[in-house]
């Protein structure tokens, strides 16, 4: 089930897209009575997903982020492998949805595009064990961790590269169905493939990401965690389109713009 946010005659609400594939013109968005938190009900009422605007599918609380989770993305970055998962925070003020503007900072040269699986968060959970991490997920969407890498090497720290508005787009809805062990993850600019990998590649899998965090944090309904990013991080200009696919799950695209 594919579980979308979306606007439409100034009211937000959450629906089930349903149809084959991804073009707009071959799908439509079944309205729902309230959150996807607890068990869906449909008003009956449909739209042509062509007459909604979709919206970042979830609000989280806090976005959990894994970093340096991909072996190829270690050596390019020229870092040793984490024996265990690398956690920072963006904030929730980051998070924009499909074809927002990712805004470039007036004082950063190489704000780089990060492609990621995004866990969703589907309950209230605390010390989850590995065996039970999928109980808790809700699904599963697409993810930008865009970064600014001359204030993260400027600051010696992450945070401020991480956590500028407009620098976490999701989207484009949540997939309830995924099997998210191995699928590929894909980061094209213009239409040029930057990033192409797979989740079976994670350092770190969902199962045991999902087990690590809840062992210090509550993690809420709607709280995201992005897994990390493969090989091929790369610059981001005006005027550019850089899409996130994930196999099985859609196509998540932002354009670039200077502030």
């Amino acid at each position: 089930m594919r579980i979308a946010r979306f606007s439409h005659d100034g009211d937000v609400s959450f629906g089930v897209v349903e149809g084959p594939g991804e073009d707009p013109a071959d799908l439509v968005v079944a309205v729902a009575a309230s959150h996807p938190f607890a068990p869906m009900q449909l008003t009956g009422e449909s739209l042509p997903l062509t007459a909604v605007r979709l919206l970042a599918p979830v609000l989280p609380s806090k976005v959990v982020c894994i970093g340096k989770n991909y072996a190829d993305h270690v050596r390019e970055m020229g870092g040793d492998a984490p024996a265990t998962p690398v956690v920072f925070l963006k904030p929730s003020t980051s998070v924009v949805g499909p074809g927002d503007a990712i805004v470039l900072p007036r004082d950063s040269d190489e704000v780089d595009h990060e492609a990621e699986l995004v866990i969703v968060i589907g309950r209230l959970c605390r010390e989850v064990p590995r065996e039970r991490a999928l109980d808790v997920v809700l699904g599963y969407t697409c993810g930008n961790d865009v970064t600014a890498r001359d204030h993260q090497r400027q600051d010696g720290q992450w945070a401020r590269g991480k956590s500028h508005d407009t620098f976490c787009p999701l989207g484009p809805w949540v997939e309830t169905e995924l099997a998210a062990a191995d699928v590929a993850v894909r980061c094209t600019v213009d239409g040029e493939v930057r990033q192409d990998g797979r989740t079976s590649d994670l350092i770190h899998d969902v199962p045991a990401i999902i087990a690590w965090v809840t062992a210090f944090m509550t993690l809420l309904p709607g709280d995201v965690i992005m897994t990390g990013t493969p090989a091929g991080v790369g610059r981001l200009a005006s005027g550019a389109s850089v899409s996130v696919a994930i196999e099985g799950l859609g196509t998540l695209t932002n354009p670039v713009v200077a502030r």
